[in-house]
This record gives structure tokens, C-alpha cells and sequence, in this order.
């Protein structure tokens, strides 16, 4: 059946699908602080204000990236000890206040959907009709044929049961550029409990008279006054709101204080991570050094909403010299300059003050919405020391290729380098990211759901905030596909999933390469008009 007689039952009402009452109608989405109704988009397609610009997907900089900035050691060696030590129970303290969002109902939070009625089928839901290849060739085959994709392989599966209905070099490796992160969030919901928090704390010293800052690996820590914290240019709230390093520095203070201790010296521990901290195509700019200690994303302006961020040189050492600055103002003197310690704290040092982040699933959601390197490195970190492996790039990509098999998914041709997708030579076949959001979907999988509601929106958040507009040719799906992009020299990718127009929820992964004459707003654009035809067709 083509694609009018599927408008025809969306006006009658016919089911949304898996996650279309949840997720996709009524302009409501789901964003890591909870479901936000929406406005309506204004006539360019666009919402206002959520989210950032696709660019941050990795373009630019050095590393063969391209045209506009993009997308987002001193380590001693790290026993696998089977859990991370920034691992902590839903406890949290030290999280900026929530700030309350302005504009009215666009950023009134209500509750998140209770995961059972994000699962819920929505009238027929899961038995409605399961689109043919036959039906699936002929809807896109226009879209297909465009030549602003160059060479292009894609992917269409069942969400419900990971079933591939139709595709073209599906199998084949390709760049995946930031769609990697998919992998990384997969692996680590599927081995770290997602309540996980990563913990920064303060420790007296193995030396008289010295307190030492333990880097957690949260990279979100913030050193910003609880009132000007934003993600994506938007207030957060309880859940969202990133650790403070100002209430570690009171709690440190305090405790001190109490003890009759005026002066310290400070040194920060870099213990929990090993290896080259320098990812191959580090630019200072789309990632800093991947340490387990920074602020702020080690942006050198933390409010900064450029695509591809100036980052400080030597982020540990950054974020030390702020914690000494905030100890000063509550009147502790930190005698000569914060050095990293020769050895890692000890276990059992006496504890002075700590910070917990949000939850693993709050995490990955933000990570996967802004395309967020820094963080989906750290993420990455965490999977490898949860599979006892060192806390490295080749720790990481060692720890997610083996859970990713665990859960079944087909590895063989698979090759990763990193957790972020910046690595030039990462390769992922479209068939495997289809089956990375089908098993995002799967029943049997809930706590991989933050994979699902942490995809852009179209048209409203993210990386696909300024995509889908009037002049795209897929205004139409704006608010109905969620997805993941990918940007690098060349290389354009969108994975993500869409409500058919007989309910049906489909994954999809388009990966293009084209040449560097044709531009990537003309890739991006063309990708997002498949996606578009997948929204509105029953193709059967």
C-alpha cells in the first residue's frame, strides 16, 4: 500500500506505534530532564532554542575534519578491579540546584513516561502490518537515486523484533562517525546498572597536611554558579543538573574547618584511567585530553555554545586550580600550585567531601542529544573498567565489542577505536546499528531504553534541532523521527527510528560518503528525506 493510503489511516487515528503515544505525538518530547510539550515549529521547521547545532557532530578542526568546528597524561596504570570507584548508589549530592526553565509550558517539565507505557503498544502497536521489501524499495527508491548522497549504504529493520526488511550494503563497514556513540551507549546500560552515579571526592593525603582531589571521570562536573548551568542552551532540573565543584569545595571546607585546618597543600589524582589520554585526531577543539578529571568539559569558556569549543590545555590541572580557588573563598589557604600525586589515594583515606553526577541514563541520553565526545569517552572508560579491562581507547573499544557480542550483536566486521566516533578509522556496517536500536527497543531490554529517548528530535533537539526544515524537503517528518547523525570529512550518517504510517516502529541507518565538492548540508538533507518517506509510507 503506498504512502497515501498510510496518511489516510494517520488521520483515522490508527495506532502510533511502540513509542508513537509515548514519544512522537502531539508534539510532546521526551528530552533527559523529562517529557516537555513542544511548540508548534514555526514556519521554517524549527523549534527555538532546544538543543545544538548538528555541527558539533565533528567537523572541523584538524584530523581530516572539514568546513565548520564540530561535534563534539598523567595516568598511572588502573587495575581492573571489576567496578568502577566512581560507581555510587542513586545518593546524590553536590548537584546545583534545579533552575526553572523559562517560557511557559515549552519548559514545564512533567513526569517521564513510567517505562511500561513507553512500551505500551498504542492500539494494534506491535501487530500492525510489517512493511515488505517490495513496498519499502518502491517508497524510497526517489530518495535512493539522489545524488547529494554519493555512495550510500542503508539499512530498514523491525524495531519490535530486530527483523532487516530491506537495505543495500547493509552489511558493508562504514564510517560511522559519531553514530559509534550508539555502540557505547548500548554496552554500557547493558553492563553498568543505569541509577550508576561517578563520583569526584576529596581526600586527605598521604602526606601531613595535604588533601588530594580524586578524578571520578565526570566530565560534566561543573564549575559554574548553580544559576547559569545549561545543556544545549537550556536550563536543567534535579535530574539533569551536573555535579558542582563549588558544594565539593563547601563540603571540603567545612569539614576542615570543623577539624581546625587552615591550610593545605592540594594534589589531584589521575589514577583511574590509563594509557595515552591524546585521542589520534585530538584538536583541542571537538575533544580535549580524555582525563578523569575536568570541568565543564574542559571548555576554556564553560558557557560557551560554539559547535567545537576552545578546550584548556591541561583540564586535570584546570580543574584543581578552580577547586583551590573555591577553597580560598570559604578560607583555606592552598599553599604552592596543585600537582598531580605520585600514587593513587588510598582505599580507606578519610573522606573531606564528594559530588555525585546524574545517573548513567541521564548521562548517555545527554551524550547521545548534543553528541557529546568528551562525555561519550568517559562513558566508554566506565565500560571498560565494568569488564575489567584498563580504562583506555583500546580499553574501552576491547570492553564494548565484547559486550556488544555478548548481547548477540554481530561484531565480525566491526572495528572501533574510540567511544566517540571521531576516530577516522571506525567501521560499523548499517546492518549492526539497526540491530543497536532494535535491541534499544526490545522488551527484553528496558534498561537500554535511555538509547531511544536520548536520539535528537526532529526539527527540535539536539544535533537535528536545525534540520528537517521547509527548505529540506522533510519538514513534514519534524517531530517524528529521532535519530542519530554523524558528521566527518565526507562522511554524513543518521541512525535512529520512526513510526510508520500503520504504527509500526522501524530502525534505520543511512551512511553516505561523498566527495568533498559536494557539500554536507546537501548529504544531510537527502538523508533526512529517507527518513521522512519512512514516516509516511505503510509499504506494504
Amino acid at each position: 500500500m503506498g504512502a497515501g493510503g498510510g496518511a489516510a489511516r494517520r488521520r483515522r487515528g490508527t495506532a502510533a506505534g511502540l513509542f508513537g503515544a509515548a514519544l512522537l505525538v502531539a508534539g510532546t518530547v521526551l528530552t533527559s530532564g523529562g517529557a516537555y510539550a513542544q511548540p508548534s515549529p514555526p514556519p521554517s521547521g524549527h523549534s527555538a532554542g532546544q538543543g545544538e547545532d548538528e555541527d558539533r557532530d565533528g567537523q572541523g578542526g584538524q584530523g581530516g575534519h572539514e568546513g565548520r568546528k564540530g561535534e563534539h597524561g598523567k595516568n598511572g596504570p588502573k587495575a581492573g578491579s571489576g567496578e568502577s570507584p566512581s560507581a555510587t548508589p542513586t545518593r546524590r549530592s553536590g548537584a546545583p540546584a534545579a533552575t526553572p526553565g523559562a517560557g511557559g509550558a515549552a519548559s514545564a517539565a512533567r513526569p517521564a513516561p513510567a517505562q511500561g507505557a513507553v512500551l505500551a503498544a498504542a492500539e494494534d502497536g506491535p501487530q500492525a502490518a510489517v512493511p515488505t521489501a517490495q513496498g519499502l524499495q518502491q517508497a524510497l527508491a526517489a530518495a535512493l537515486a539522489d545524488r547529494g548522497l554519493g555512495d550510500v549504504t542503508f539499512a530498514v529493520a523491525d524495531a519490535a523484533g530486530g527483523q532487516l526488511l530491506y537495505g543495500s550494503g547493509e552489511n558493508t563497514p562504514a564510517t560511522p562517525a559519531s553514530t559509534t556513540k550508539l555502540a557505547t551507549s548500548v554496552a554500557a546500560l547493558s553492563l553498568i546498572p543505569g541509577d550508576t552515579r561517578l563520583t569526584t571526592k576529596v581526600v586527605r593525603g598521604a602526606a601531613p597536611g595535604t588533601i588530594t582531589l580524586v578524578g571520578g571521570g565526570d566530565p560534566t562536573l561543573t564549575a559554574l554558579p548553580a544559576d547559569q548551568v545549561q545543556i544545549g542552551g537550556q536550563p536543567v532540573d534535579a535530574d539533569t543538573a551536573p555535579a558542582s565543584l563549588e558544594a565539593l569545595a563547601r563540603q571540603t571546607a567545612d569539614t576542615l574547618t570543623a577539624a581546625g585546618t587552615a591550610t593545605v597543600k592540594l594534589d589531584y589524582d589521575l589514577s583511574m584511567y590509563a594509557g595515552n589520554p591524546r585521542h589520534k585526531n585530538h584538536d583541542s577543539e571537538n575533544i580535549a585530553l580524555v582525563v578523569p578529571l575536568m570541568v565543564d568539559e574542559a571548555k576554556a569558556d564553560p558557557k560557551s555554545r560554539a559547535d567545537a569549543p576552545a578546550r584548556v590545555t591541561d583540564p586535570a590541572l584546570a580543574a584543581a586550580e578552580a577547586f583551590a580557588g573555591l577553597l580560598k573563598a570559604r578560607g583555606i589557604t592552598v599553599e604552592g600550585g596543585a600537582k598531580p600525586t605520585e600514587a593513587p589515594a588510598a582505599a580507606d583515606a578519610p573522606v573531606l567531601g564528594r559530588v555525585d553526577s546524574p545517573t548513567l541514563g541521564r548521562l548517555v541520553e545527554r551524550l547521545l542529544t548534543t553528541s557529546d565526545n568528551q562525555l561519550a569517552e568517559a562513558i566508554a572508560r566506565q565500560v571498560a573498567l565494568a569488564a575489567h579491562q584498563p580504562a583506555s581507547f583500546e580499553g574501552a573499544a576491547a570492553a564494548v565489542t565484547q559486550e556488544l557480542a555478548r548481547l548477540g550483536v554481530p561484531m565480525g566486521d566491526v572495528v572501533l577505536n574510540d567511544g566517540s566516533g571521531l576516530h577516522l578509522d571506525n567501521l560499523i556496517p548499517p546492518a549492526v546499528l539497526v540491530r543497536l536500536l532494535s535491541l534499544a527497543a526490545s522488551e527484553q531490554h528496558p534498561a537500554l531504553r535511555p538509547v531511544l529517548t536520548g536520539l535528537p528530535v526532529a526539527g527540535f533537539t539536539g544535533t537535528l534541532g536545525k534540520r528537517y526544515g521547509s527548505a529540506s524537503g522533510a519538514a513534514a517528518a519534524a517531530g517524528l523521527i529521532r535519530a542519530k547523525t554523524g558528521t566527518l570529512s565526507g562522511v554524513n550518517t543518521l541512525a535512529g527510528i520512526v513510526v510508520d504510517a500503520d504504527g509500526r516502529l522501524l530502525a534505520f541507518a543511512v551512511m553516505t560518503r561523498t566527495p568533498a565538492t559536494v557539500p554536507a548540508d546537501t548529504a544531510r538533507a537527502a538523508m533526512d528525506r529517507i527518513a521522512a518517506r519512512l514516516a509516511t509510507c505503510g509499504c506494504h
